[in-house]
């Protein structure tokens, strides 16, 4: 059985990816966009434009993005695993600044990245993280 993904959930998928590969390499942010690119599996589609835009505008607005979940971590941001951060810094950067996006959906991807990628468990955190993020940015 296959399993059918929507494009954005794949946009998303490949965005945390290559923020994660960004973080962890001595690549430059285009490297890590494209290695990601060459190894995507072309039978889901996804949006190269909102990929585009999802990773540029992390890496445009790291230190304010980070500055705004930060506020919400029971522990220093250093001490959160690379997919927490890449999870977190991508879903932050969707609440602050794509609007349109309903904060509800937003989240709701997250924690399915996080059920994904993360570690047992770690959909609980980032769900706490990023409601308390949402409710300040969106009030």
């Amino acid at each position: 059985m296959t399993t059918i993904k929507r494009p954005r959930r794949v946009t998303r998928e490949l965005a945390i990816q290559a923020l994660y590969a960004w973080e962890l390499s001595d690549n430059n942010l285009a490297d890590a966009m494209e290695t990601i690119l060459v190894e995507h599996d072309t039978a889901y589609p996804f949006d190269f434009e909102y990929y585009q835009l999802l990773v540029k505008g992390v890496s445009e607005h790291l230190g304010i993005i980070d500055a705004y979940y930060a506020t919400h971590l029971s522990r220093p941001i250093e001490e959160l695993t690379p997919v927490e951060r890449a999870i977190l810094r991508l879903a932050t950067y969707e609440i602050l600044y794509q609007e349109a996006l309903d904060y509800k959906v937003i989240i709701n991807e997250a924690i399915e990245l996080a059920k994904s990628y993360g570690a047992q468990d770690s959909h609980k955190f980032i769900n706490g993280v990023l409601d308390k993020t949402a409710r300040q940015a969106r009030s």
